[in-house]
This record gives C-alpha cells, structure tokens and sequence, in this order.
C-alpha cells in the first residue's frame, strides 16, 4: 500500500498529479500550518508574453499561524471573473479548450469561502480528467492525528496500512528515515522528469499548472504527465 501526503495547492502542477499517480491512498495535508508566497492560492498558466500568476486573494495574518484548512478567500474583488478571462484568453486556440473549459466556467461561477474547498474542488475535477478518479483522497484534517511532524506522517501511514511513503524530493532534507523504518515503512522519494509537451506560444516552459497540459494534450495528459507517452516534441 503506496501512500502520498501532500498540501494541496490551487490548480497544480504536473508533479503533484504524479505523486497521486504514484499512490494508492492521497492524503492531502490541510491541517499543517499555511504557508506565505507558496502555492495553496496560487499557479501559473502561459500567455504570449511569457507566464501569468492566477492567485485566489486570501484573508490570512500569519502572526496568528492560521492552518491551510482555516484560510478564508478574500471575495472583495471579483478574482473568479479575472481567473476566467485569463484562462479562455490564453487558451481559446488550444486543441482542448472547449472539453475542458465548462469545469471552469461551473467552478468560478460558485460562491467559495474557505480555500481548501475550491482546491479541493479543482483537484478532484482535474484528477476525473486525467483517469486518477479511482484514487482515494483524504484531507488529513478529517483524521484527528495529532504529534509533532514526524509523528504524524508515520500515523497517517500507519492508519490505512500503508508500506510505502511516496514522499515528494524536498523530504530527503528533512525526513527521519529511521522513525519510518521502525514502523516498517519504506520511503520512496520522487525523481520527477518533467516532460517536454507542445505548447501555444513559442517556446516550452515547464512547472505550470496541469491545466496547460489538458487544454493541449486532453486525454493524452496522464501518459505524457507520468512519462509513459511521447509528447511529439524532441528533448533538446
């Protein structure tokens, strides 16, 4: 039993849909505390010009420490219109635009108070698009674990019976491999190759958002996120 456990982000990118690839069980890590200029409200998508941030307002004073699952979105400006308008201004002429414009169109017409939930929303919608509706995603706020850090991933692990931790790259710098070992858990940490796919305007960029694959690749993105597909585009 392969778990992940990731914090979820707005509209991620192709790495993150690997891991929940990767893992039999998803767990997304909302109860952790929320983190200044990351990637919970916020993505990048490709334009003419090069990249563009969408990011969702959020109410947050970090002096108070406030946990993913608790961020309330800031409704003052009307950030749902101006997501909208950048994603059918960027990708109209995409070969998949209009497959995959309406889960848009449905989600930004909707009224969101909490972060977690229009995340949650996204990667739900994002991973049916991609086949990965079969994998089972758990908010890890829903699980009543408590402990300092490490003690907490081993738990979560432990609670679904999970052998294997499908950890991201960044936990080598911190992760006690031994405290996993103990509770006979192996850690797995990802190497992800990102793949060079056909894009709109010019040049290839990588670590956008999974909705720049779809909207050019549609049915193709899940075997070309995970490698296992040519994207027509030569490695240079």
């Amino acid at each position: 039993m392969v778990i992940g456990i990731l914090q979820p982000g707005y509209l991620p990118w192709l790495g993150f849909f690997e891991q929940l690839y990767r893992s039999d069980i998803f767990i997304l890590y909302d109860d952790v505390q929320y983190d200044k200029d990351g990637w919970r409200n916020r993505n990048k998508i490709k334009t003419a010009k090069g990249t563009q941030w969408l990011t969702i307002p959020v109410c947050v004073k970090f002096a108070e420490h406030p946990l993913i699952s608790d961020v309330r979105i800031d409704n003052k400006n009307d950030w749902k219109k101006k997501h909208l308008h950048s994603l059918k201004t960027n990708y109209s002429k995409s070969p998949f635009f209009s497959k995959y414009i309406g889960i848009f169109e449905s989600a930004y017409s909707k009224a969101w108070e909490y972060l977690i939930d229009i995340n949650m929303h996204f990667i739900l919608e994002l991973s049916k698009c991609l086949g990965l509706n079969d994998r089972k995603i758990v908010r890890s706020s829903t699980l009543n674990i408590t402990g300092d850090k490490m003690d907490r991933l081993v738990k979560i692990c432990k609670t679904f019976g999970a052998d294997i931790f499908y950890e991201g790259a960044a936990g080598k710098n911190y992760i006690d491999e031994k405290l996993f070992s103990n509770h006979g858990i192996a850690i797995e940490y990802q190497d992800y190759a990102h793949p060079i796919y056909k894009q709109l305007y010019g040049g290839f960029i990588s670590h956008l958002s999974v909705v720049d694959l779809l909207f050019n690749h549609g049915d193709e993105g899940l075997s070309i996120l995970t490698n296992k597909k040519s994207s027509g585009v030569p490695d240079k």
